[in-house]
């Protein structure tokens, strides 16, 4: 069988039908789909780029200046986790913490059993993601409850919310001071030796072993 050398178009179809058929306008004159799409495009940036230059600088007038957050304005911090609009379990999951100084209770005593009511929610260092401020001092140390039993974000944090109530009416209540029971530092204990950064050492967690613990008398005297 013989090579193909043309075109069916160009076999079915004379040389001056071929020329008219190429330089005739074509009907249509419009851009195709893909054309219209980038010029969208186009438009939208065009759009944020003239909010940019003409809406932005009146924002000015509304300028405030930032005042870090306050303990005492504002004693419970809240948690959420966002995941940029996307679907996820953890979307409902809300997380309350709160220093144990900061709470409506009478006495030492309702506080040591607040400490011991709370169990495991309660350490002596706030939690790395609570969002407290490194300048406050620890204090009775901090309390941080979380719930993601419900679908709903708010009633999640409904829980939470009634069950520091809770913790703070029992703790206030004087029937049964439980004075006599120390507090439980084991989950304290277990996430030090876990995290491994030498508060483990001679039993001090969250001190570590520093140059302050040197002794003096080991120091060499001053020749004066």
């Amino acid at each position: 069988m013989a090579r193909r050398t043309k075109s069916v178009l160009e076999e079915n179809i004379s040389e001056d039908d071929l020329f008219l058929l190429l330089s005739e306008p074509g009907l249509v004159r419009d851009s195709p789909s893909l054309g219209h799409h980038v010029l969208m495009e186009k438009r939208m940036v065009l759009h944020y780029l003239r909010l940019i230059e003409h809406e932005m600088p009146k924002l000015v007038a509304y300028r405030q200046p930032f005042i870090p957050p306050n303990s005492k304005e504002t004693p419970i911090y809240v948690k959420e986790v966002h995941y940029q609009g996307e679907p996820h379990p953890a979307l409902a999951k809300r997380s309350i913490v709160v220093a144990v100084d900061d709470l409506p209770l009478k006495d030492a005593a309702a506080v040591h059993k607040l400490k011991l009511l709370a169990g495991p929610r309660w350490t002596p260092n706030p939690p790395k993601d609570a969002g407290v401020m490194e300048e406050e001092a620890w204090g009775n140390g901090y309390i941080k409850i979380s719930s993601d039993t419900y679908r709903n974000a708010e009633m999640n944090l409904k829980w939470v919310s009634d069950a520091l109530d809770r913790l703070v009416v029992e703790a206030n209540d004087s029937k049964d001071t439980f004075s006599d029971l120390p507090v439980d530092m084991r989950h304290v204990y277990a996430k030090v030796r876990k995290a491994k950064k030498g508060d483990h050492l001679r039993n001090r967690p969250l001190r570590p072993v520093s140059i302050a613990d040197f002794p003096k008398e080991w120091l060499p005297a001053v020749q004066s």
